[in-house]
């Protein structure tokens, strides 16, 4: 045996990940351990440390069928054997077809076209494109976005430059498109923000407004009212802007609806999806738009097509993962398991609403989120006690500041519902 094999055998894989790995959102000085997870199967994450540890967060929304379901892993197999990868540029192939065809069974009825890229960044990237160069091609003069206060939607220049929280972005706004922005609709501030919505389009040469559909998933799960979000998408419409839905976090059930955007009257332009669309098992993301949006760039002018393009785009294995998703999501045992737990998370809600601690609680379907009546940084050191809390108790949650939240997947078990509860119960008590 080497002496590298050796060495690298006696160590854990915590130890091994210091010499050569940087992690996504992390300050290594301060936060330098990272826990090995070995498997995971169901909703349960496994780490070399031998423990278990329920993932109530779905892994970041995407295994929303449960780690390693056996019905998308054999389906994703199957395909390996056939087709693994092949450029979508000049070609296509079954996987891509199939699903796009699934797509448009639980998409809003006006979305009509899909263009395939890797991830929910790059997802919201395109949307962003998408609405920009409609105008451009149109010959409009409209180079501004709208969007909303807090808002984020991923972490490429153009996603970043429409997101609202400068922690992730500071260092690069120098460089980023032209954005205003308007507060979420509360129910309580509704005409104040349709007020600043009018003033920014008579200012401004709007071109698209990007919105996190009643869920802003990032700034803790903060909700918003659908009657304000319906008119500031009606007065948009009205004004040509291009209403684009970042349903990254929010699509695919786990808001009870297949979209967010199912619970509006008012349909956007243009919808990005990325996360749960793969069922978390490969990396893939998708922008659909209407037909009046892909018209715009169909032309004998080759500068007028969306000159955007993935090396992985519409990878059969994706394809094939995400197409299984579909089907298990329009399953009879799905929809039963959302609706579970979606009453599940109010019978708990019922339980603590009242608690000294307890503010601002909140649901959408299988989300459910609460904000602790503590002092905190957004991620200070409470925040870190109360994720090590939550560990310690062999439950996988995330606080976001102050807000405790749940997302779990579809298939996670009243029993293991019941131990995230009684973790959250807790640390009621503990903080």
């Amino acid at each position: 045996m080497s002496d590298f094999k050796q060495s690298t055998q006696q160590q854990t894989l915590s130890e091994r990940d210091k010499k050569h790995l940087w992690h996504p959102l992390t300050q290594h000085k301060i936060s330098p351990e990272m826990l090995a997870i070995t498997k995971a199967k169901g909703a349960v994450l496994y780490g070399e440390d031998g423990r278990e540890y329920i993932d109530g967060i779905a892994s970041w929304y995407t295994c929303i069928y449960g780690h390693c379901n056996e019905y998308i892993t054999t389906k994703v197999a199957e395909q390996m054997k056939t087709l693994d990868q092949v450029v979508f540029s000049g070609f296509t192939h079954g996987p891509a077809v199939e699903l796009s065809e699934a797509l448009m069974q639980i998409l809003p009825k006006n979305q009509q076209k899909l263009f395939f890229n890797d991830n929910g960044s790059t997802a919201t990237e395109i949307g962003i494109k998408m609405a920009l160069q409609y105008h451009h091609n149109l010959g409009n003069d409209r180079k501004v976005m709208l969007a909303f206060e807090e808002g984020f939607h991923g972490d490429t220049f153009g996603a970043m430059s429409v997101s609202g929280l400068s922690v992730y972005n500071g260092a690069f706004e120098d460089h980023f498109i032209a954005v205003v922005r308007i507060p979420v609709p509360t129910g309580e501030n509704n005409a104040e923000v349709i007020r600043k919505l009018k003033k920014l389009i008579s200012d401004y040469k709007i071109a698209g407004f990007i919105y996190e559909p009643l869920v802003q998933g990032a700034a803790a799960m903060k909700m918003h009212d659908a009657e304000g979000l319906e008119r500031i998408l009606e007065i948009c419409k009205e004004n040509e802007i291009i209403c684009v839905a970042d349903e990254v976090m929010t699509g695919f059930g786990k808001t009870g609806k297949y979209f967010a955007s199912d619970y509006l009257e008012t349909k956007p332009d243009i919808i990005c999806m990325s996360k749960a669309l793969t069922a978390g098992l490969l990396p893939m993301g998708l922008t659909s738009c209407t037909q009046k949006i892909y018209d715009a760039f169909y032309s004998d002018d080759i500068g007028k097509g969306l000159f955007h393009g993935h090396t992985y785009s519409a990878n059969p294995l994706a394809c094939a993962a995400a197409l299984a998703g579909v089907h298990l999501l329009l399953s009879e045992e799905i929809q039963a398991d959302i609706k579970r737990i979606t009453n599940s998370h109010r019978d708990f809600h019922d339980k603590i609403k009242n608690h000294p601690k307890v503010t601002n609680t909140r649901q959408l379907g299988v989300i459910y989120a609460f904000d602790l009546n503590v002092e905190m940084e957004r991620y200070g050191n409470i925040r870190n006690k109360l994720f090590k809390h939550f560990m310690d108790s062999g439950i996988f949650l995330r606080p976001l500041g102050n807000t405790i939240y749940i997302l779990p997947p579809f298939i996670t078990t009243d029993k293991e519902l019941e131990k995230i509860y009684s973790s959250i119960e807790a640390a009621l008590e503990k903080f």
